[in-house]
């Protein structure tokens, strides 16, 4: 059974930082992309962040761009997601999501994926 399970939310500041982390089991973690995904109430969900654990490639969304970090870590099954100058438009749930990767490394449409954590809440005050 494939499992994530997405933590590291809270609270924080305007201009702090918290690292998520997304753990994985079932998969074959070296084979796989993980995004991070996020939803704020009334909106759409959206990636901020995806990387190939086989390829090491990572895509940023504009809006993220400079200020998060995405990594993992294949000995831990493990992605994190680095996010510095937080932003009180940052607030969301946030998800990460799997997938088996292909030829391409890289995949941004929530549909791609085939499995999703619960989502962790983040919540930068300004």
């Amino acid at each position: 059974e494939v499992q994530l399970a997405e933590s590291g939310g809270g609270l924080v500041q305007s201009g702090g930082s918290l690292r998520l982390s997304c753990a994985a089991s079932g998969i074959a973690f070296g084979d796989y992309a993980i995004g991070w995904f996020r939803q704020a109430p009334g909106k759409e969900r959206e990636e901020v962040s995806c990387i190939s654990t086989s390829d090491g490639k990572s895509y940023y969304a504009d809006s993220v761009e400079g200020r998060f970090t995405i990594s993992s870590d294949y000995a831990k099954k493990t992605a994190y997601l680095q996010m510095n100058s937080l932003k009180p438009e940052d607030t969301a749930v946030y998800y990460c999501a799997a997938r088996s990767v292909l030829k391409v490394t890289i995949f941004t449409n929530p549909t791609e994926y085939d499995y999703w954590g619960q989502g962790t809440q983040v919540t930068v005050s300004s």
